[in-house]
């Protein structure tokens, strides 16, 4: 199928700093957005810049970096690559999704209460597909014949997340929130997205999408609840911090969503660490080798205990080369997904 690739730049809110999203998106032979089975949203790290080298200056783009997920991923599936709002220098901040983090970005530790990565990524998404529509409006959620599906058409997508660098701490909050929405009854806790509404009629651009266009394009975007039901793999692409946080290894996170996804019955769960010598066997970070082993030790254990719900893989790319800045992007085209 063909796709449209492009970049566009949306709030959370009203006057709020610009999150720089990246898609490449399906499009179905009348040239429309298309319904994917499954929204992979990969979450950047760090600005690296000046470095001369060509391969990291194109692993560095968030517009390049869609189109390399979007060719591992089977089938009918969206790609997204979100870069943070705010930087701190070179530092991603991702302030709006982790409100625990500090002036660098780094974490001070994971708050569930109301779920504001998993809210903030359905208003990203929700955000996104009204501004692509609006840039482009032939890419509609309407078919030739300018006729809508109602939205039960298509079955829910899979979303999977990945972080890379330090886009893991997106997804040690998600990972928390996951954990407290599974405990709570799911629907009863989450919060709703501010979802965009549809513009007034008349003229000037095209409306956002409306809540059944949304519904139609297959992405979560009504809420947290919508988001994290939908969430069937984790990703950790060589995720590392300057200080401790990078990984989730608390036993009573891990456990109660163990707990959610035998009592779920229906689906299972994904966790996937990538990781490369640069991070994993960084004398001067040692904590990061730790955090790993003891997060992938309880994660073992758990999915021992789920009945073959929660699923669990750990690959180390490059392993006999000397660390490098290169190998560490250089994953992003190697990682198996």
């Amino acid at each position: 199928m063909d796709r449209w690739t492009g970049v566009v730049y949306v709030p959370l809110s009203r006057g709020g700093p610009l999150f720089r999203v990246a898609a490449s998106l399906l499009l179905s032979p009348a040239k429309t957005l298309a319904v994917p089975r499954v929204n992979a949203i990969l979450f950047t790290g760090d600005r690296v810049r000046g470095t001369g080298d060509p391969v990291i200056e194109r692993l560095s783009d968030a517009a390049h970096l869609a189109g390399v997920l979007a060719g591992k991923l089977p089938g009918e599936a969206n790609a997204w690559v979100v870069d943070a709002a705010r930087f701190a220098g070179p530092f991603a901040v991702y302030r709006e999704l982790v409100p625990t983090v500090d002036a660098a970005g780094d974490p001070k530790g994971y708050d569930p209460t109301g779920f504001p990565a998993a809210a903030g990524v359905a208003n990203i998404l929700a955000r996104s597909i009204g501004e692509i529509q609006n840039q482009v409006p032939g890419l509609s959620a309407k078919d030739s014949a300018g006729n809508q599906h109602p939205p039960s058409y298509h079955p829910p997508a899979r979303t999977i997340i990945l972080g890379f660098s330090k886009g893991g701490v997106v997804v040690n909050q998600l990972v928390t929130e996951l954990s407290r929405w599974g405990a709570s009854g799911s629907t009863n806790q989450a919060a709703a997205a501010d979802v965009p509404r549809p513009a007034a009629a008349g003229p000037g651009p095209p409306p956002h999408p409306t809540q059944n266009d949304l519904l139609l394009l297959g992405a979560p975007t009504r809420s947290s609840d919508d988001l994290l039901s939908s969430i069937s793999e984790l990703h950790y692409v060589d995720a590392g911090l300057n200080r401790a946080g990078a990984y989730v290894a608390d036993r009573a996170v891990i456990g109660r969503i163990r707990e959610h996804v035998v009592r779920a019955g229906d689906k299972s769960l994904r966790f996937a660490l990538h990781g490369t010598p640069r991070q994993w066997c960084d004398p001067s970070r040692p904590w990061i080798r730790e955090e790993k082993d003891a997060m992938v030790q309880v994660l073992a254990d758990e999915a021992r205990r789920s009945e073959g719900r929660l699923v669990l893989s750990e690959k180390l790319y490059f392993e006999g080369r000397p660390r490098s800045l290169l190998m560490h992007f250089e994953v992003l085209e190697a990682m198996d997904i």
